[in-house]
Formats: structure tokens, sequence, C-alpha cells
């Protein structure tokens, strides 16, 4: 675990506009930042920023927190990568809470050697291609003849690595990296005394982490030998896992989150082509079957899949097991059929980016349509095939968690076979028996009946109700978090000689609530803002003021989250009104005013609450038994007596009750 020390070192050196100013485009918005929302498309900015506060909020997607929080939303880090993130950003030392082991120790550090080598192999490669002769006219002429534009060349790194046995080696050599680790990264290959380049004589695709981190390399010959692989990745290492790994993930992983949808291509010049055009939300599966990593890995962005492939028979066939994958993860999946001939590169290279958009929208299939098609074909008329192919589908259906989707696929899939969907449902219900049966170690008789097993058997968890007092609430931390430390007017009663005297007094805001609060032994009910409450109260108990940013950086994200929530206000008032002199009232300036007729406004609230649920137990009492007189009689007296409170506390605020 990371020491409070080291998060609080951080939390003090980062800054919110400099954080958010890497990934978007912040513009000078009064005292704020603005910029276009990364979450959802919208024309007219509604994401700011607040250096004062170190806080942020996009009001198009409800969405707000700190550095940390803008972090683990934008690019799906954990709560430790964002604050490593941050660390490495600031030039922080990462102190743990306990000692590291030795294996430990050496596996971050046989990782971070890995990681560094690849960006200089990265770099190194790039070098080539631009700054040598063998590099401009091999490598750079080929993605050039490939149609691909120099800032995108630029943009996904490309490089070619020369087709010389030691070249990059004894670079990276002259630079002091150890021959043990180039050839963990298997960038060079060693055979007893000798060493050579993995990749020479190919053009070079990098392949980055979520973050951007090189993690390894996808390699293409330019020679015509068949006997020489096409591709080559790097090898699995410590830092490269192909089946966990999305090519153009880094790059596409805004544009996932905007459009909420993923395109699923095969290769690298697919994903660099698609960019190209103007579509960004693209990645590919790296020359591997699809994984279900992979697939967790996009759901972290999007839960709609659009598949696009070529029209090769094999490789159509090959998607249906990721096909299948995709629908157990719970998520959408939809596939596309280029034209003979075409794949996602060469059709994007000839049609406009409005032309492809319009392609994959009017040629989308849904599984269902997609698998008939297919294996229609191979079917023909005979029956035996077609009952096969319906139970393919079936299959598929079968594995789809969600119960609703099942029932409109069944559907679906009865409509296209002219069947009878109860036959369908049948089906799926019996799949999904000897499914549960195998995984429970029982026999599928043991299990309950079909039709309990066909609904989903967990329950959606209803939202929180809020209280009644939460608005009240909400309104008395907003002044704590806004104006704690400011002070206030208020009477106290002090004793003196026997005599008691009212004298005028000032307390800060978060003393006022607290003791008014405590006066009447009053807690929160709401269970987030509670917690913000008794953090208050503890600090006076401690004589701590706590001031904002211990609870926008507070490592309780819910504590993080409401406190961003409740300081963040989209529109503020123009310094320019000052200047025109024309004077608006601002609530600091009655600020004795607005904190007792918040503390009053809530003590009402939660007496009208006591009033109520008084008022329910009378009800259920003359439902009884009309004998409870006595006991009504006295429910009533209560709450004739709150009547009185909530009168006085009325007429303190000068309000009229009708």
């Amino acid at each position: 675990m990371i020491s409070k020390q080291t998060i609080d070192e951080i939390f003090q050196a980062a800054r919110v506009e400099e954080v958010i100013g890497e990934f978007l485009h912040l513009k000078k918005s009064g005292s704020n930042f603005k910029a276009k929302s990364p979450f959802v498309d919208e024309k007219t900015p509604s994401f700011m920023v607040s250096p004062a506060k170190q806080i942020w909020k996009c009001f198009s997607s409800g969405k707000g927190g700190n550095a940390v929080s803008f972090l683990m939303e934008h690019e799906h880090f954990t709560y430790v990568e964002a604050l490593k993130w941050l660390a490495n950003k600031y030039n922080i030392h990462i102190k743990e809470d306990r000692q590291l082991t030795p294996e430990e120790i050496a596996a971050t550090s046989l990782r971070e050697n890995l990681s560094i080598i690849n960006e200089f192999a990265r770099d190194h490669f790039v070098n080539n291609m631009h700054n040598t002769d063998p590099g401009k006219k091999i490598g750079l002429s080929y993605f050039q003849e490939r149609g691909f534009r120099e800032d995108i060349i630029e943009k996904f790194q490309l490089g070619y690595c020369l087709d010389q046995s030691e070249g990059f080696t004894k670079a990276a050599l002259e630079k002091g990296y150890k021959l043990e680790f180039l050839a963990k990264t298997g960038l060079t290959k060693t055979k007893d005394d000798r060493y050579f380049d993995f990749f020479r004589g190919r053009v070079m695709f990098p392949i980055h982490s979520v973050a951007g981190k090189v993690l390894g390399f996808g390699g293409r010959t330019l020679k015509a030998d068949k006997k020489v692989a096409k591709y080559f990745n790097s090898p699995e290492s410590e830092l490269y896992n192909k089946s966990k790994i999305l090519y153009g993930l880094f790059f596409a992983k805004n544009a996932m989150i905007k459009k909420d949808l993923c395109y699923l291509v095969e290769g690298y010049t697919d994903v660099i082509s698609l960019h190209q055009s103007g579509i960004e939300n693209v990645v590919a599966s790296s020359g591997t079957s699809l994984t279900a990593e992979q697939i967790k890995l996009i759901k972290r962005y999007t839960e709609n899949i659009t598949m696009l492939y070529d029209g090769d028979a094999a490789g159509i066939k090959a998607s249906f097991r990721g096909i299948d994958m995709i629908l157990e993860s719970g998520m959408n999946v939809k596939v596309v059929l280029f034209p003979d001939g075409e794949d996602p590169d060469s059709f994007a290279k000839k049609n406009t980016a409005t032309e492809l958009d319009e392609y994959v929208n009017k040629n989308a299939q849904d599984f269902i349509s997609f698998k008939s098609k297919v294996l229609l074909e191979d079917a023909g008329n005979d029956p035996i095939k077609k009952a096969g192919l319906i139970r393919d589908i079936v299959a598929s259906i079968s594995v789809i968690p969600d119960a609703i989707k099942r029932q409109i696929y069944s559907k679906e899939c009865a409509r296209l076979f002219d069947m009878e969907e109860k036959v369908v449902n049948a089906e799926i219900g019996k799949i999904r028996r000897g499914k549960i049966a195998k995984a429970n170690n029982v026999r599928p008789d043991d299990l309950p009946p079909p039709d309990f097993l066909y609904q989903d058997q967990i329950e959606a968890k209803p939202e929180p109700k809020k209280s009644r007092t939460y608005d009240q609430e909400r309104d008395l931390i907003r002044l704590m978090l806004n104006y704690g430390t400011n002070a206030v007017r208020t009477t106290q009663v002090v004793e003196e000689d026997g005599f008691e005297e009212e004298v005028q007094t000032e307390v800060s805001v978060i003393e006022f609530i607290v003791l008014e609060l405590e006066k009447d032994q009053l807690e929160f009910k709401d269970s987030i803002l509670k917690k913000i409450y008794d953090r208050y109260k503890e600090g006076l108990d401690n004589d701590i003021f706590y001031g904002q940013r211990d609870f926008t950086n507070s490592d309780d994200q819910e504590i993080a989250k409401m406190a961003v929530d409740i300081l963040t206000a989209q529109h503020e008032v123009s310094p320019n009104w000052a200047n025109q002199n024309v004077y608006i009232t601002r609530e600091v300036d009655k600020l004795d005013k607005a904190v007792l007729q918040a503390t009053y406004s809530y003590k009402i609230a939660v007496l009208r609450d006591m009033k109520d649920e008084i008022q329910e137990e009378v009800t259920e009492l003359f439902k009884d038994d009309i004998s409870n007189r006595e006991e009504i009689n006295t429910l009533l007296a209560k709450q004739m007596k709150l009547d009185k409170i909530i009168q006085m506390l009325s007429e303190t605020l000068g309000r009229i009750i009708i």
C-alpha cells in the first residue's frame, strides 16, 4: 500500500488544471477553465475546472472530482494506478506502508527496465525510418505507399528496424542497456555467444498500454519470401501479454466513451486507416483470437462492439467463438462484412469518412442474422444441417446473462426460422440447465424448474432512497465546505453571579452548525453527508478545522464525489459586473442570516419528519383498535408540541405560517 504521507504529498503537488490539460484543451473562463466533455459529444463546453478548489465537474455527464478521480474516469485507472501516474508526473518517490519483499522489488525493477528499453527501441526505430537512407527508401516509402499521412505515421509512432544482424542491439548496448534485459523484451535474440535483432528488416508497430507505455512491438516483413512470416509480435514477457492487450486502445478509448461503441478489426493497418479516415473508436486483437481479457478491456469503455470483417470465409467462421464470448460477457455485438476483396484498411482508403460511416451503419447485422446468413449457405436445403444451424444460434442466445435480452433474441430466432417461440425457449432452458448442472456437479434433474432457470436470479439493487431531510443536510454541508472558517455572529447566554445575560459573540460556521445540532442531539440521516459532518465534528473535538481539500481529496470516493458535487456551480458571477459598478448580493455578505436560516430549516425539516412518523403511528392505531384512545391522545399531544416548536423556529426566521 502507498503510505499516507506519500498520498498527501501527491495531492499537494498535483494541480488539477495541469493534469486535465494533458488530456483536454482547456480555455480560460473567468477564474476557471472550461472544455468540451470527454465523456459525451457536445457542442457547448460543459466541462469546468476550478484551480482555486482543485476540482472539476462535467455537467453533461454529472461526473466530477479531483485530479485522481479524473484519471480514474478518463483513463479508467484504479485509485492506486492514478496515484502512481501522478507520482511519476510530479517526480514523487512512492513510499510503501510495508517493506517490499526481495521478489517484489526484483519484479518491479525488471518491469521498469523492460519498459525503458521498449521506449528506447521505439525512438530508435522512428529515427531509423526518418533519418537513414534505408529507413526512408524502405520503411517510410512502404507506409507512404499504403497511403498513410505523415501525421498518422507520427501519431502511431511507426518505425523501421534496419535490415542488419545486430544494428539495434549494438546501439542499445552502447547506451548502457544490458543484454539480459534486451533478450527479455524479445527485441534481441541470443544463441551461445552470439546475438541478433529479432525484428531486423521489418517496419515496426509499437503496441501501447492503456496509459500509452510501449509494451511490445509488431513487425511486418517487406520481403516477398513466403517462407518468412509476414508478421511477428514481441514474444511474451513480464510486460507483454498479447491476450490482455488490444492494439490501438490507447488512441481509441476516449472516442469509445464518447460514441459508446467499439469497432473491432483484425490488423494494425485496419486500425490506422480507420483513424486516418476520422473513425477513432477502433481496436485490433493483434493477430490473436479474441480473449476474455480483451473483452473486459473493451467493457471498461463501452458495452457495444461492432466487428468489422472482410469476406474471408475462414475468418468469418473463426469469429463465431468471439461473438459468443462477447454475448456471455453481457455486451452487445453486431457484425459488418465488407464487399468481396475489401477489408477495413482498403475500404477506408477508397471512401470518405462519411461514406464509411454510412456503410457500417447500413450493413451492421445482429449476431442472429449474421450467423444465419453464413451457416445457411453451408446448410442449403439439408434439414439436418439446418437444425444444427438453429441449435448453434440458440446456443449463442443461451449464454446471454440478461433474461430480457435472451427473450428478445429468442423471439427473433423463432420469427426468422418460422418456429414456435416456446420451442426455442425450451432449448435455451435445456442448454442453460446443462451448464449450471455441470458447474455445480449435479444432475440436471436436481435443478429447479426450467422456468426458474430462464429468469435472471440476481435482483437489481434498488436505488437508495434519499431521506426527507436530505436537501437541508446537504445545504448545511455546503455552507461548511464553502465558508467553514468564516465568522458568524450569534447570541450566547452567559451566567455570572447567578444572573443570565445574552451576549453577542462570533464563532466559525462549522462551530455554529455543530453546536446547534449537538444542542438538540440531531444526527444526519444520509450516510455520505453524515460521514462529512462527523469528520467536521471530530475535527472540532481535536481543534482541527478541516478545509475543502480534506474532503475533495479524500481516499473515500463517496466523500470526494459528494464534496465536489456540492462545491461545483455551473455558472459564476462575472467580475465585469463589479467593474461596471453593478452591486451583486452575495451569500457571503449575509452569511449570518444564511447559516441561521439553513440550520433552522434543517431543524424544522427534522420536526416535520417526526410529525409524519407520529401521524403514521396514529393512523395504524386507528386501524387496529379504537380502544387505543389514550395512546392516540398522547401522540396527538406530541404533535401539537412539535407544531409549537416549528412555529417558534419559523417566526425566528421571519416566516409566516398559513
